[in-house]
């Protein structure tokens, strides 16, 4: 796929990874929109590389579809949707004095990180499936974003690994769903990354994760994930995988 031109919507698109690829898909020509519930941040964002902003709540049909409408009138139909909205929350399955996991937590995390993220898949390839094809029959593409933790899920991390773990499980799946309707879907499961939450660390704590990675042995650039999302978008043969990007990291029990 041509990228260059076309519309994308990028879902937490207000900080980290996904205002890294939203602003790396923007250099490289591609109309930006983003979703995210962080107004004042989103607005700043999408004024910065020329883009539009719109808060959604991705875990929200209505919300969802309101604002994939609202972006069309300005930038035409998405034929790019990447998912990268998400929370994360630390709690043992029994933690304690022998209390268990809240349940509320539990649904809460595998409510944004999953069902948040098929919303956006349904919603963004119904309306990708309605228009004509491009030059090489490809009608949209779609980016989910994982975790390693989903394959190596730390202590504590059973409703981020569970969440994530999902949506590895439903790609292959979408992807043979959509496979008639020239649509291709990829996730990224990142590793270590260099994300506004991790930098709010101290820089020794960030100099020792880093140095868990193999090779490069630092936290990852958010670019590089960007770029990871282009690839995807611009490699026809790259659907229904699950690509980790973590310099061959593996994460240890805790």
């Amino acid at each position: 796929m041509d990228i260059q031109g076309l519309s994308a919507i990028v879902t937490g698109g207000a900080s980290g990874l996904g205002e890294a690829t939203a602003r790396y898909l923007a250099e490289n020509g591609v109309k930006v929109t983003i979703f995210d519930m962080n107004t004042e941040r989103g607005e700043q964002v999408a004024s910065e590389l020329g883009g539009q902003f719109f808060q959604v709540d991705v875990t929200s049909a209505e919300s969802v579809e309101n604002a994939i409408k609202a972006a069309e009138e300005k930038h035409g139909v998405a034929r790019i949707a990447v998912s990268c909205a998400g929370i994360v929350i630390g709690q043992k399955t029994v933690g304690r004095e022998n209390k268990p996991h809240d349940l509320d937590a539990f649904q809460k995390v595998i409510t944004v990180n999953l069902i948040g993220t098929f919303n956006i898949i349904r919603l963004a390839a119904a309306r990708m499936a309605e228009q004509e094809p491009l030059e090489n029959g490809e009608r949209g593409v779609l980016v989910n974003t994982a975790s390693i933790a989903a394959y190596d899920g730390q202590i504590g991390q059973v409703a981020y690994a569970a969440s994530k773990g999902g949506v590895v499980g439903l790609t292959l799946p979408v992807a043979r769903d959509l496979s008639k309707l020239g649509i291709r879907i990829c996730t990224i499961a990142p590793g270590i990354f260099g994300t506004p939450m991790m930098l709010s660390m101290p820089q020794e704590v960030q100099d020792a994760l880093g140095a868990t990675v193999p090779f490069p042995s630092r936290l990852g650039y958010p670019e590089e994930f960007a770029k990871m999302v282009q690839t995807i978008c611009e490699n026809p043969m790259l659907n229904g995988e699950t690509i980790r990007l973590d310099g061959a990291l593996r994460m240890p029990p805790k």
